[in-house]
């Protein structure tokens, strides 16, 4: 299990400085650390707890990013590749497989509103305008994940 937690927190750590640097993620690190939380997660619950929050945090990031695409659209008038990278599609769909639902939902949201405060608050410092949101959501993750490892929340699986 510690191996699987060095490749989550190192999946995690380089799509942030990718992601902040360049804007561009290797592709490949999606699926590394999908695979590690999905083992973590299944290793702590039940198998059909499993499953189940799987498909509930499927429809719940399938309806985000209809919303987005249908935003994209209608409203703002452009491509949804405009408005939103191919790293922040792939790392939504990498994340389904780290909490129960509600854990997923709660930890979502405030990863979007650290998302938000950290580009308000770095974005002096990087040479693009673009928000490198699976940056900002991988670094809120990665802290999520020690701190419950380390004891400072409670587990993460339970809710």
């Amino acid at each position: 299990m510690v191996i699987l937690k060095i490749i989550l927190i190192s999946s995690f750590s380089l799509i942030f400085y990718q992601d902040f640097r360049e804007r561009q993620v290797y592709w490949f690190l999606f699926p590394f650390f999908g695979f590690c939380s999905a083992i973590l997660f299944y290793n702590s619950t039940l198998p059909e707890l499993f499953y189940v929050s799987i498909g509930m945090n499927f429809i719940f990031i399938s309806t985000l990013l209809l919303i987005v695409f249908l935003y994209s659209k209608l409203k703002l008038k452009s491509n949804f590749q405009e408005v939103f990278g191919l790293g922040d599609v792939l790392l939504f769909l990498a994340l389904i497989f780290s909490f129960s639902t509600i854990s997923f939902l709660i930890v979502f949201v405030f990863s979007l509103l650290f998302s938000l405060l950290m580009h308000l608050v770095l974005k002096h410092y990087s040479k693009c305008q673009s928000v490198p949101l699976a940056g900002y959501m991988s670094l809120f993750f990665a802290i999520i994940y020690v701190s419950d490892w380390i004891g400072l929340t409670s587990s993460l699986y339970v809710l």
